[in-house]
């Protein structure tokens, strides 16, 4: 019996660590699509961490979290524009916050990487890891919070 209640147990953990997500998630071709090394000759270290790796800053590291100037945020490995300083706030979480993006831009994605389903947010065009979306963002708004590492954005200050 506990032979094959282990059969039982393996055959179970092998069947639900296939690679079918990995798969479906790489599959998605972009507008731009670089190979890693190309990836790392334009992105800084950290830079590659966060958009091309999935990593995350220290919170309250970006200067970009504290910016008040108006303007746009763009993809810092594509330079699509993402989001609109008009839809910025304060989350006091320590990442530049949105209560949305510019329309199409930004894909939605599940994310695993802690145990349990997050909403990823990645450049629609070039596939960047930026952040990821919660439900705690202004309430007088959409209601939602996109919090963004710093270091996957450029700031463009709007022109006068």
């Amino acid at each position: 019996m506990r032979k094959i209640l282990g059969l039982l147990l393996i055959t179970l953990f092998f069947s639900c660590s296939s690679n079918a997500q990995k798969t479906e998630k790489n599959s998605k071709k972009y507008k731009i699509s670089k190979t890693e090394a190309e990836w790392k000759k334009v992105l800084s270290k950290e830079e590659f961490y966060v958009l091309r790796e999935a990593g995350t800053e220290r919170p309250f590291t970006s200067p970009l979290n504290n910016n008040k100037k108006e303007g746009v945020y763009v993809c810092a490995a594509c330079k699509t524009a993402l989001y609109e300083s008009k839809h910025k706030f304060d989350s006091g979480t320590g990442w530049p916050s949105f209560d949305r993006a510019i329309n199409g831009n930004v894909e939605l994605d599940v994310d695993y990487k802690i145990g349990y389903a997050r909403t990823e947010l990645k450049c629609n065009t070039c596939g960047s890891h930026l952040g990821h979306s919660f439900d705690d963002g202004p309430q007088e708004t959409t209601g939602k919070r996109h919090c963004i590492n710093g270091v996957a954005l450029d700031f463009i200050p709007k022109e006068k």
